[in-house]
């Protein structure tokens, strides 16, 4: 199904659009803005940015922000301030939001300008995850903030339970890896160096007890520790290539 015209939604498209969220809107306007790019509202309206899902994005963002803070408070009792940081930021990030939106089918019924849907806007991540947040703010206008959690927890709770990024630095991921089996604590170690010297490359090894040594090169000793520590556990197939 193509994006919708700009013109407006129909109560079908709406109707099967709140099916698949979850929640039923008392005013169905607020939905109607929450699907509608500032391309979609005619140039010479001079409250077009208002009238857009701008103001809706900017309160859906806190409010992802805090119900999410509040489910990983709740799912991880021991975890301290800086992982649940890490966790919270790879939730709430744009790739994320997008992800939902598209489990939403939101490209289909986004309200987009014609020179905007003729560069695939409905495609894009950086608008799907504005609208997937858009969505999130009317229905904390409409229904509340116990609403908009019911919806946060349903689709986000198992992203979080199965995070697609690592959420540790690969030279903390690598030592906590090595306490786990019982292993001294990873060495590093400087076995060379390349390029002048205004813009030198480092080669760092990093040794765990009873592993073959792994190097790798960065543009400081602290990037090149990062590099072979990832190196290392992309090896041993404790993180995916790329991860």
């Amino acid at each position: 199904m193509k994006p919708r015209p700009a013109q407006g939604l129909d109560s079908d498209a709406l109707a099967a659009l709140q099916e698949r969220v979850g929640h039923r809107f008392g005013d169905p306007a607020l939905l109607t803005r929450a699907l509608t790019h500032v391309s979609a509202l005619p140039a010479a309206q001079a409250q077009r940015r208002v009238e857009s899902y701008q103001r809706l994005e900017f309160l859906g963002d806190r409010v992802l922000g805090l119900a999410v803070s509040e489910m990983l408070f709740e799912q991880f009792p021991e975890a301290e301030e800086g992982e649940l940081s890490r966790r919270l930021a790879d939730l709430v990030r744009k790739e994320t939001c997008a992800d939902v939106a598209r489990g939403w089918s939101v490209g289909e019924v986004v309200r987009l300008g014609d020179g905007e849907a003729q560069t695939g806007g409905a495609a894009k991540a950086a608008i799907l995850g504005d609208v997937c947040e858009s969505i999130l703010g009317a229905i904390f206008l409409d229904g509340g903030f116990a609403a908009a959690r019911a919806t946060v927890r349903r689709f986000f709770h198992d992203k979080m339970l199965n995070p697609v990024r690592p959420l540790r630095d690969p030279k903390t991921a690598l030592q906590e890896w090595a306490q786990a089996r019982g292993l001294p604590p990873p060495s590093y170690r400087q076995s060379g160096r390349i390029g002048p010297d205004h813009a030198p490359v480092f080669i760092i090894e990093v040794a765990v007890a009873g592993f073959e040594p792994v190097g790798a090169q960065g543009s400081s000793k602290r990037f090149a520790e990062q590099a072979s520590a990832q190196k290392f556990l992309t090896r041993e197939g404790v993180w995916e290539e790329g991860a």
